[in-house]
């Protein structure tokens, strides 16, 4: 028996179904997010280290993780537009 969800997506399915995407359109995704997520994991690595040696300093400290905050959010724009370029190209 499917639950009301299930019932909901197949409906849903039925009416306006899903769009494919291609095996190579979901590797290119997918190293896309491997990429970023590495360099996101680097940046982590390197400002929290930076962290702990100003760890006596309030006001480096507020930067260092205003820094890590903003870089976090560069990549994660990167991550999108890139990932947005892949799926334009593929529906072309």
């Amino acid at each position: 028996m499917k639950s009301a969800y299930e019932l909901a997506m197949s409906r849903l399915e039925k009416e306006a179904p899903l769009p494919k995407v291609a095996e190579e359109t979901r590797a290119r995704l997918a190293e896309v997010d491997s990429e970023i997520n590495a360099r996101v994991a680097e940046k982590k690595v390197f400002l929290e280290g930076e962290m702990a040696k100003s760890s006596d300093d309030p006001a480096a400290l507020e930067d260092l993780r205003r820094q890590l905050a903003s870089e976090i959010a560069r990549l994660e724009d990167q991550r999108e537009s890139r990932k947005e370029k892949i799926r334009r190209d593929a529906a072309s």
